[in-house]
């Protein structure tokens, strides 16, 4: 009976593909204030979204994410009423009666689509072995070409003082490539985040740990 043997680039391929359907690429560019040397305890996520569904679930993956790193969050579906309008007094004495230092704003800007035209590919199999030789099957793998969409959605983060409400104190352009689920791209916008706070010297590490 022939055998078959995966060659090393099909192995990569596999790998590839795998890891391509359990993330998605995440970039993210950053500005912070030269000027503030606020450090951040406790924030206070706020998705200015349109549509409320995807708010709850992308407050809840964020804060989560955040508090295994010890940093404290809330969200703001927590203490606000999203049927309601509020006064920038109120919502400023809301957030300080939580004693949040920093609120984390994310605008929407929009989802840019780009197509791209993936060529025909040919690849061997198992090669020989035993006596056999061919490709998978007895024949090669053939994959016609086809056209790929790709879809990238932007958001704009804004991190302000909450004793400052005059301008950021960071700012960052967020571009997600072909998020499948809220949570999930919740959750690495989080680490990106954090990870960008903590280089930027914007955490309390005291009052976090």
């Amino acid at each position: 009976m022939k055998k078959m043997r995966f060659t090393g680039s099909m192995v990569v391929i596999a790998a590839m593909m795998l890891s391509i359907s359990c993330t998605s690429p995440i970039s993210l560019t950053s500005w912070k204030n030269p000027d503030d040397h606020s450090k951040i305890s406790k924030v206070v996520i706020i998705p200015l979204f349109a549509k409320l569904e995807y708010v709850k679930p992308f407050e809840q993956s964020m804060g989560s994410y955040f508090a295994s790193q010890g940093l404290k969050s809330i969200g703001s579906l927590e203490f606000l009423n999203p049927t309601k309008s509020y006064t920038v007094a109120a919502l400023q004495h809301k957030i300080d009666s939580l004693g949040a230092d920093g609120v984390l704003l994310f605008e929407y800007k929009g989802t840019d689509k780009d197509a791209n035209y993936i060529p025909a590919t040919y690849y061997g199999g198992f090669g020989t072995a035993w006596g056999y030789g061919g490709g998978f099957y007895g024949g090669g793998v053939y994959s016609g070409g086809y056209w790929m969409t790709t879809s990238t959605v932007n958001v704009k983060a804004l991190l302000y003082n909450v004793k400052n409400t005059t301008g950021a104190i960071w700012t960052a352009d967020i571009s997600v490539t072909d998020p499948q689920y809220i949570d999930e791209s919740a959750t690495q916008v989080a680490q990106k985040i954090y990870a960008d706070w903590a280089s930027n010297g914007l955490l309390n590490t005291i009052a976090t740990k």
